[in-house]
């Protein structure tokens, strides 16, 4: 799939079938993430590929919204450290978000559907991944191949009318 292409077909997916994820595959996507641009180059992230099923499960209990996660043929967990202050905050959410987009859309762009999940049970999180005391479970992001329909280039959009959300120049 074209980069473009791939853009505009990815989607949310939160069923999925029992199709496994190849590991070329799986590997791929996770490259995507760790070569995501961030502040410095600081690179904040550690993701934690899960594909045991008992452990799926276990993980999708971290948050109400991550149920998806049971289902899925994998999940990617994005582990970060505690960020120091306010600033460092902010950056690491913005440096996550570009990780977690990136991976998306290389899922997309092989056929793979990715649904995101916060965490919010970090003591269970950390049960369940082994992770360090000073890093925290930020975000989920389930894999696996769309149960409904492949994913395809969506042409109806359900999103806010171009010339809504752009400015040029000023508001």
């Amino acid at each position: 799939m074209e980069t473009w292409d791939a853009l505009r077909a990815r989607r949310n997916v939160r069923q999925f079938t029992d199709q496994p994820v190849p590991d070329e595959a799986l590997d791929r996507i996770l490259d995507a993430g760790r070569r995501a641009p961030s502040a410095g180059n600081w690179q904040p992230w550690d993701f934690v590929l899960v594909t045991d099923k008992a452990q799926l499960g276990e993980l999708a209990k971290v948050w109400q919204g991550a149920r998806h996660v049971a289902g899925a043929a994998a999940a990617i967990a994005i582990v970060a450290p505690q960020p120091q202050d306010d600033r460092q905050s902010g950056l690491l959410q913005y440096d996550l978000g570009q990780a977690t987009y990136a991976m998306t859309v290389a899922a997309a762009d092989l056929g793979v559907g990715t649904g995101h999940a916060a965490a919010a049970d970090q003591d269970r999180a950390r049960a369940v991944l082994g992770f360090p005391d000073d890093h925290f479970l930020a975000y989920v992001l389930s894999v696996g191949y769309p149960a409904d329909k492949p994913l395809a280039v969506i042409h109806t959009l359900n999103r806010r009318p171009f010339d809504e959300v752009v400015h040029r120049g000023t508001w």
